[in-house]
């Protein structure tokens, strides 16, 4: 059947909206429609109208039923390996703390084997030769031009920022109607109205599409109305009423890898550099997805300020620690990259 099973969604969706008795009410007034302008009930043998509504029953009965045991096997099976994630997360956690203890435990000079040393002096040796055509600063110049340039950067950057918004406690935007929030996976928008009465369903307007939203009270000029930042899962996106006067529309991004600089398009843009990954839901992510994204945010974060990434400060950090095990080699000529 598939799309023309749901081909009237839209409309009967409207029509359960609208009785607030819910589905007793809904099947009542279905079954008024088909007693009142059809010939359902008399129309055909004794007993035949009995007999389809018993088959048509049995026959979605099991299939809700089969959909609702697949569900149940999905979220125990993603509910095992998170916990598994988790469990494997801690263990990695512990050994980084051991590892780290260790490290800190060890003596600063440590002396080298014959073979790092060997690397080393090489790569060494051919910094040298590059830096032979005259373009050779020594390291205290190095490192104030690394600082002025962190310095310049960041001050372009913060005049690039400056009229975008800080992000708010749960990583979204506070505006003067509503307030919206995300992690790395999902969006939520909190609607509340100024009205005298407990809001239901057939009181308000709310469109979930692929690339836009539309929210608001019927009648009125909508809080909400336009293209949203990027692409949303339909039918994983959903929305209800809170203590009768607040929309809350749960959306489900498709991107999960980005934070969002607005909700929809025509909202100012907020300042994901400053955004708190902490307060994201990067927890549940695998270990491997969440080492990625951090390092990839941090190495951004990095480069913004004019900054080494982590690869280059691994490169910084081994030649250091060379130079700190051999003070006897000059290391006057050096240029750190």
């Amino acid at each position: 059947m598939g799309d023309d099973e749901e081909k009237y969604d839209g409309m009967l969706l409207v029509m359960a909206q609208q009785h607030e008795g819910g589905v007793h009410e809904l099947v009542n007034t279905f079954f008024s429609f088909l007693r009142r302008k059809t010939d359902f009930f008399t129309g055909g043998e004794p007993g035949a109208p009995e007999k389809l509504v018993k088959e048509a029953f049995a026959h979605h009965s099991k299939l809700a039923l089969k959909l609702h045991k697949e569900k149940q096997l999905r979220q125990d099976k993603e509910k095992k390996e998170k916990a598994e994630r988790a469990a494997k997360l801690v263990e990695e956690e512990e050994e980084e703390k051991k590892k780290k203890k260790k490290d800190a435990d060890e003596p600063k000079i440590k002396e080298l084997t014959d073979e790092e040393a060997e690397k080393l002096q090489s790569e060494i040796e051919q910094r040298k030769k590059q830096e032979q055509n005259g373009d050779v600063v020594n390291s205290g110049s190095s490192t104030k031009e690394e600082k002025d340039k962190a310095s310049d950067s960041e001050g372009e950057e913060d005049e690039k920022d400056k009229d975008k918004l800080k992000p708010n406690s749960g990583n979204g935007a506070d505006m003067p109607k509503y307030k919206w929030t995300q992690s790395l996976s999902e969006v939520d928008l909190l609607v509340p109205f100024d009205v005298s009465f407990r809001m239901k369903g057939k009181d308000v307007v709310v469109d979930i599409q692929r690339r836009s939203l539309k929210v608001g009270l019927k009648g009125q000029p909508p809080v909400i109305d336009g293209q949203l930042y990027n692409e949303v899962k339909v039918e994983e996106s959903s929305w209800l009423i809170e203590d009768g006067t607040v929309v809350t529309v749960h959306l489900e991004k498709i991107n999960k890898m980005e934070w969002w600089n607005k909700i929809v398009t025509t909202d100012p843009e907020i300042n994901t550099k400053k955004v708190n990954p902490e307060n994201s839901k990067l927890s549940d992510l695998d270990g491997e997805t969440r080492g990625m994204v951090e390092k990839m945010m941090y190495d951004q974060r990095q480069k913004s300020m004019g900054l080494p990434t982590s690869e280059e400060q691994k490169k910084q950090d081994i030649l250091k620690k060379f130079m700190a095990q051999h003070p006897e080699m000059d290391f006057s000529k050096a240029k750190f990259s």
